[in-house]
């Protein structure tokens, strides 16, 4: 059974082969930031990225013709519960279209994934996107009726990370209290309790830490000033594309960046550490989440890699708890294992609904409903 896993990330594109567990090859090629501006918008890149996959398969003398299975990495369809999803026309479609609201490179997994099982007659499936739903309600509300915060974050990661963690502990992830750091290209940090992500960064969204491609959370006044002179579309594309290292540097590459601040780039190095710092600063912020009861904070992604982010973070939020640093990431492994669980009947994939996990509260039902109501 031959398992293509896609996994398009804010910088990279990930590609990986499985014949049931074994793992005939996992590669990943590094997109900076100019290369995927030239393309007006995400979905615009479905073809340059389908490039990179068949690239990668020819490379290692595999035809796509011969794969049994295809999973993709999902986002930006309705918000989801977690686990295994078969790919079909309603998942999408709504992704294509970013029905639910945001716009992350992770959506064209899915649109490879089902284009090619479509082609091909394969069975198609993602598994934990973006946009897995698990927050309280205590965690959507904002000081703008109607306006709610949404879950957004590489839930993938963070959850294998999570369980990984659990079994080396010998505990269960749905025991555990947990602060999960993704830290890449993109960044997000969740506060993970028996086994739901509650709370956290909307990582695509003005939200949290700014990151090599985004931009994090700023004032909300310096942002209505900075639409004042520039288009809502350059917003959008900082919140995903454009923004942190590629508005300060022109480039989202963190060797070159990290470089610059070895070199003592006065401009390089204040802004890297402050990116450390609003990590830092998200998982205070999760702690408190979490009531202080924390059992592990857990870095994971490809930028703690650099010895001073994980130092800068030990640093400042070593006191909450015991931090350990998982290099890289699982979602490979994550994704054709729990598929191929599902191939074998060990699982049952679920299905898309075209809803929304949170639609609203039942006061929004009622424009006519006061504050008192």
């Amino acid at each position: 059974m031959r398992l293509l896993v896609i996994n398009p990330g804010s910088t990279s594109t990930k590609v990986s082969v499985f014949e049931d567990e074994r793992n005939i090859f996992t590669e990943s090629v590094f997109h900076d930031a100019p290369e995927l501006l030239r393309y007006r918008t995400t979905n615009d890149q479905l073809p340059f990225r389908e490039s990179v996959v068949l690239s990668l398969l020819s490379k290692h003398n595999i035809r796509i013709e011969d794969i049994d299975v295809f999973i993709g990495r999902g986002g930006c369809a309705y918000s989801q519960e977690e686990g295994v999803m078969e790919i079909d026309r309603s998942l999408y479609e709504d992704t294509r279209d970013d029905k639910g609201g945001s716009d992350h490179p992770a959506k064209l997994g899915v649109m490879m994934a089902y284009d090619w099982a479509l082609k091909y007659g394969r069975p198609a499936y993602t598994i934990n996107p973006t946009n897995v739903d698990e927050l309280t309600p205590l965690a959507r509300i904002t000081g703008l009726k109607g306006v709610y915060r949404r879950a957004q974050s590489h839930v993938l990661n963070q959850k294998g990370i999570a369980r990984k963690h659990s079994r080396m502990m010998k505990i269960r992830y749905e025991d555990a209290s947990y602060i999960v750091c993704h830290i890449d290209g993109g960044i997000t940090i969740s506060a993970h309790f028996k086994g739901r992500m509650i709370d956290g960064t909307e990582g695509a969204g003005g939200d949290g830490p700014f990151t090599p491609t985004r931009l994090g959370s700023i004032p909300i006044m310096e942002t209505a000033k900075y639409l004042e002179t520039h288009k809502c579309e350059e917003l959008e594309a900082m919140c995903s594309r454009s923004g942190g290292f590629v508005s300060h540097f022109g480039s989202s590459d963190s060797d070159k960046i990290h470089e610059a601040v070895e070199n003592g780039d006065e401009h390089a190095s204040l802004v890297w550490k402050a990116m450390i710092y609003q990590i830092a600063k998200s998982i205070g912020a999760m702690a408190t989440v979490l009531k202080g009861k924390v059992d592990a904070i857990l870095l994971t992604g490809g930028l703690v890699r650099f010895s001073d982010i994980v130092d800068g973070i030990k640093e400042r939020a070593g006191w909450i708890a015991p931090i350990y640093v998982y290099p890289g990431e699982v979602e490979q492994e994550e994704m054709a294992g729990e598929v191929l669980k599902v191939i074998r009947g060990e699982k049952k994939a679920g299905k898309y609904t075209g809803r929304p996990v949170f639609s609203g509260f039942p006061w929004d039902e009622n424009p006519d409903c006061t504050a008192d109501c």
